[in-house]
C-alpha cells in the first residue's frame, strides 16, 4: 500500500463518538473502565440492536466503508440482506475489520477486530499489506458477552501507543441483534481473507461488494454462532474487480465459493458439532461467500461460481 494511505482509526473516530453520542438512542450502555478506557456494551446487559450492529460494522471498517440493511427477493423468507461497500476493500476488510488480534486473559478470550489492530499491527498481515496505522486514539470490536478484565483493557490501550482514555472498546456477544448484524457484514472480509489464503495477489484487488442475509439471532452461542456463518456460507454473495489476465480472474472465482470445501452441505452448528467444538479442525477453506463473481477490469468479462442454499438457511434459520 501506498504511503498515502489512509488512517483507519482517524476515520472511525468520529463514527465512535457518534455512536456514544447516540447511545440512549440506539440502546448501548457507555461506561469507563478502572483504567479509564471507555466501555460500549452493545447487547450484554443492554438490548443494542439492528441499527447499532450496522454503525459498529461501518467502524469495523475503519470508516472506509458502508454497510446497509436492504431488501431482496433472492430469499422470500430472509428477505433482509446486510450489504457492504467499501472505499478500498484490501485495507477496510483486512486491514482493519477482520477479528485478528486474539486477546486472552485468564478465563477470558477473544478476537479483537476494527482499527486498532493497525495501530497493533503485529500480526504478519500487517507486514504483506505494507500498512501501519498511528494515532492518538483506538477503537476495538470484541465478540464477547462479558466485560474484558482491566488489565487487558489496559494492555491493550498500551499495546496501541495510546492513553487507555483514548481507547473505546465496543462489545458485541454473538447472540445479540447487534453482534449479528456486524458479523453477517463480514461478507466481503470473508471473501478477501480467502482471496489472500489462495495467494492472489491483494494489490490486484481493486473493488468489491458483498451482501448477505440477516439472519434472526439466536440464545444458545453454537446456534447464534451457526447462524451467523451460514448467512454467509450459504446465502452470501460478493463480487471483487481485479486487475490482470483474464484467466487468473476466472480461477479466482472458480476458488472462491465456500461449496469447494469439504464441510460444505451442512448447516455450521452440525459442522462444529461433528468436530466436537473444535473451530480448528474445520476445513478453513469453507469460510467464503456461497456465490462469487470476480470482474477482469481490462476485458470486462466476469466469472461466477457457487450457488445459494436456501434449504440450508431455513434449516438454520428457523
Amino acid at each position: 500500500m501506498s504511503h498515502a494511505s489512509p488512517s483507519v482509526s482517524a476515520l472511525a473516530g468520529p463514527l465512535v463518538d457518534a455512536l456514544v453520542a447516540d447511545a440512549d438512542v440506539l440502546r448501548l450502555s457507555v461506561t469507563r473502565s478502572a483504567c479509564g478506557a471507555r466501555i460500549v456494551d452493545a447487547g450484554i446487559a443492554v438490548p443494542g440492536g439492528i441499527e447499532a450492529g450496522r454503525r459498529i460494522g461501518e467502524i469495523c471498517l475503519g470508516g472506509l466503508g458502508k454497510v446497509g440493511i436492504a431488501a431482496s427477493a433472492r430469499f422470500p423468507r430472509w428477505s433482509n440482506m446486510v450489504t457492504v461497500t467499501t472505499a478500498n476493500p484490501v485495507l477496510a476488510c483486512l486491514g482493519s475489520q477482520y477479528a485478528g488480534w486474539s486477546l486472552a486473559e485468564g478465563d477470558f478470550f477473544a478476537l479483537g477486530s476494527g482499527p486498532a489492530r493497525a495501530l497493533w499491527a503485529k500480526e504478519t498481515l500487517f507486514g504483506e499489506l505494507g500498512y501501519r496505522d498511528t494515532a492518538s486514539r483506538a477503537a476495538l470490536v470484541l465478540e464477547v458477552d462479558k466485560l474484558p478484565p482491566d488489565t487487558l483493557v489496559a494492555h491493550v490501550a498500551s499495546e496501541c501507543g495510546v492513553a487507555p482514555e483514548n481507547l473505546t472498546m465496543i462489545l458485541t456477544p454473538t447472540s445479540s441483534l447487534a453482534g449479528t448484524v456486524q458479523i453477517v457484514a463480514r461478507v466481503l472480509e470473508v471473501a478477501l481473507h480467502k482471496t489472500h489464503a489462495l495467494h492472489f495477489p491483494l494489490d490486484r484487488v481493486v473493488d468489491g461488494i458483498g451482501a448477505s442475509p440477516l439472519p434472526p439471532p439466536a440464545p444458545d452461542f453454537v446456534a447464534a454462532m451457526g447462524r451467523t456463518n451460514d448467512a454467509t456460507l450459504y446465502g452470501g454473495d460478493v463480487q471483487l474487480f481485479v486487475t490482470g489476465p483474464e484467466s487468473d480472474a476466472r480461477e479466482l472465482a472458480e476458488g472462491l465459493p465456500s461449496s469447494t470445501s469439504r464441510d460444505h452441505g451442512r448447516t455450521f452448528a452440525e459442522i462444529f458439532t461433528g468436530y466436537k467444538g473444535d473451530f480448528y479442525a474445520m476445513d478453513p477453506m469453507l469460510f467464503s461467500p456461497a456465490r462469487v463473481t470476480v470482474t477482469a477490469l481490462e476485458t470486462g468479462r466476469s466469472f461466477t461460481f457457487g450457488a445459494f442454499h436456501e434449504d440450508i438457511l431455513d434449516r438454520s434459520f428457523a
